[in-house]
């Protein structure tokens, strides 16, 4: 069945989030009519500096004694959680100077199962992939709950199937419907934007039902 927006206060406001290895896409959306329109989005830094070293913290751990490399990815670790809070806050300050509450948050999760211990880690170039964006995920999750956001988090491999379905829409209509709703923003609209735009959307709905 096809979501209604329209169950959703019309002042209410979901963010969504695409991560990468230090940084971040988002895109905060309202609903309207019968669909969202974007209030906000940007592309902010995870950590203070922005290179390889801190930006792929579980990678520079890797040629590190493990009791050294646990030390450098807690410090990365609360870096990053630091800056998730504060880019929550900023969104939710400027959504507030719109006019609009900031009620949902959506976080595209990998469809990864869960991490192992930190040694096992760096022992798989793969896991150490995975781990990199995991850091800065999470980060991004306790953001969230620390400002009590409604919690959404679909698979990225899930996301256009169970996006179609929701709102009823061809995966093919549905994309131009994303694109669509970029247009008059100018670019960046990539699929990072997109797809943060397709969450936020997603998470405007569960909070409609």
């Amino acid at each position: 069945m096809k979501s209604d927006l329209s169950r959703i206060p019309s002042s209410g406001a979901a963010i969504g989030f695409r991560v990468h290895s230090g940084w971040a896409a988002f895109v905060a959306l309202s609903p309207d009519k019968s669909a969202p329109r974007v209030l906000a989005r940007g592309r902010p830094h995870l950590v203070e500096t922005f290179t390889y070293r801190f930006r792929q913290p579980y990678h520079t751990a890797e040629t590190m004694p493990l009791d050294e490399a646990r030390a450098f990815i807690s410090n990365i670790e609360k870096e990053a959680s630091r800056f998730a809070q504060e880019i929550v806050r900023s969104v939710r300050a400027d959504l507030q100077g719109q006019g609009y509450e900031l009620r949902c948050f959506a976080l595209i999760r990998a469809s990864g199962k869960p991490l192992p211990g930190l040694e096992k880690i760096l022992s798989s170039h793969a896991l150490i992939h995975t781990a990199d964006g995991e850091l800065f995920r999470t980060a991004l999750a306790y953001a969230a709950r620390h400002y009590r956001l409604a919690e959404f988090s679909p698979k990225e491999n899930e996301l256009i199937d169970s996006a179609a379905k929701t709102l009823g829409l061809q995966a093919k209509n549905l994309m131009l419907q994303l694109t669509a709703l970029g247009r008059h923003l100018g670019p960046p609209w990539s699929q990072d934007e997109k797809f943060a735009a397709l969450a936020a959307w997603l998470a405007l709905c569960t909070e409609s039902q």
